[in-house]
Protein backbone atom coordinates (compact mmCIF):
# COMPACT_ATOMS: atom_id res chain seq x y z
CA UNK A 1 0.00 0.00 0.00
CA UNK A 2 1.81 3.37 -0.74
CA UNK A 3 0.95 6.71 0.99
CA UNK A 4 1.03 10.20 -0.46
CA UNK A 5 1.49 12.18 2.81
CA UNK A 6 2.87 15.95 2.46
CA UNK A 7 6.35 15.97 4.51
CA UNK A 8 4.36 17.52 7.58
CA UNK A 9 1.57 15.08 7.65
CA UNK A 10 4.25 12.55 6.93
CA UNK A 11 5.90 13.35 10.33
CA UNK A 12 2.71 13.23 12.05
CA UNK A 13 1.50 9.59 11.01
CA UNK A 14 5.31 8.96 11.68
CA UNK A 15 4.43 5.68 13.60
CA UNK A 16 2.61 4.57 10.42
CA UNK A 17 4.82 5.41 8.02
CA UNK A 18 8.12 4.69 9.99
CA UNK A 19 10.82 2.37 8.46
CA UNK A 20 12.02 -0.20 10.69
CA UNK A 21 15.72 -1.37 10.86
CA UNK A 22 16.87 -4.29 12.93
CA UNK A 23 13.71 -4.35 14.87
CA UNK A 24 14.15 -0.48 15.77
CA UNK A 25 11.36 1.95 14.42
CA UNK A 26 13.04 5.02 12.51
CA UNK A 27 11.26 7.80 11.12
CA UNK A 28 13.41 9.52 8.70
CA UNK A 29 12.70 13.40 8.13
CA UNK A 30 13.34 15.99 5.38
CA UNK A 31 16.41 17.17 7.42
CA UNK A 32 18.43 13.75 8.04
CA UNK A 33 18.21 13.65 4.15
CA UNK A 34 19.89 16.54 3.93
CA UNK A 35 22.54 15.81 6.66
CA UNK A 36 23.32 12.51 4.86
CA UNK A 37 24.03 13.83 1.79
CA UNK A 38 25.80 16.05 3.18
CA UNK A 39 28.38 13.82 5.32
CA UNK A 40 28.69 11.63 2.10
CA UNK A 41 29.02 14.93 0.13
CA UNK A 42 26.35 13.69 -2.58
CA UNK A 43 24.35 16.29 -4.53
CA UNK A 44 20.47 15.28 -4.60
CA UNK A 45 20.67 14.53 -8.32
CA UNK A 46 23.65 11.79 -7.36
CA UNK A 47 21.30 10.76 -4.43
CA UNK A 48 18.77 10.47 -7.27
CA UNK A 49 20.85 7.94 -9.24
CA UNK A 50 21.61 5.48 -6.14
CA UNK A 51 17.86 5.73 -4.77
CA UNK A 52 16.60 5.35 -8.28
CA UNK A 53 14.06 8.28 -6.70
CA UNK A 54 13.81 11.55 -9.06
CA UNK A 55 15.32 14.48 -7.86
CA UNK A 56 12.49 16.87 -7.91
CA UNK A 57 10.73 14.55 -5.19
CA UNK A 58 13.52 14.84 -3.63
CA UNK A 59 13.90 17.95 -3.58
CA UNK A 60 10.15 18.87 -2.42
CA UNK A 61 10.57 16.15 0.44
CA UNK A 62 14.00 17.78 1.56
CA UNK A 63 11.87 21.03 1.27
CA UNK A 64 8.88 20.23 2.64
CA UNK A 65 6.41 21.38 -0.10
CA UNK A 66 5.14 18.28 -1.56
CA UNK A 67 4.23 14.43 -1.02
CA UNK A 68 6.25 11.53 -0.86
CA UNK A 69 5.54 8.04 -1.29
CA UNK A 70 6.66 5.71 2.03
CA UNK A 71 8.87 3.50 -1.01
CA UNK A 72 10.65 6.59 -1.87
CA UNK A 73 11.68 7.61 1.33
CA UNK A 74 12.94 3.93 1.65
CA UNK A 75 14.61 3.96 -0.90
CA UNK A 76 16.66 6.89 -0.23
CA UNK A 77 17.25 5.48 3.23
CA UNK A 78 18.33 2.34 1.59
CA UNK A 79 20.78 4.08 -0.48
CA UNK A 80 22.03 6.47 1.56
CA UNK A 81 22.76 3.32 4.50
CA UNK A 82 24.48 1.23 1.85
CA UNK A 83 26.59 4.39 1.30
CA UNK A 84 27.98 4.28 5.05
CA UNK A 85 25.16 6.29 7.04
CA UNK A 86 23.77 5.33 9.96
CA UNK A 87 20.28 7.28 10.59
CA UNK A 88 19.78 8.41 14.31
CA UNK A 89 16.33 8.62 16.14
CA UNK A 90 15.97 11.61 18.13
CA UNK A 91 16.20 11.05 21.98
CA UNK A 92 16.70 12.19 25.58
CA UNK A 93 20.48 13.50 24.51
CA UNK A 94 19.21 15.46 21.21
CA UNK A 95 17.33 15.39 17.80
CA UNK A 96 17.58 13.19 14.77
CA UNK A 97 20.75 13.20 12.80
CA UNK A 98 23.27 10.66 11.13
CA UNK A 99 26.75 9.48 11.62
CA UNK A 100 28.91 7.85 9.52
CA UNK A 101 29.49 4.04 9.90
CA UNK A 102 33.46 3.01 9.99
Amino acid sequence: MEFHLHSTEFLRRSQRNSITRGGISVMIEPSQIRMARAALKISVRELSKISGVADSTILRFESGKGAILTTNVRRMQEALEAAGVTFLAADSTGGPGVRLRT
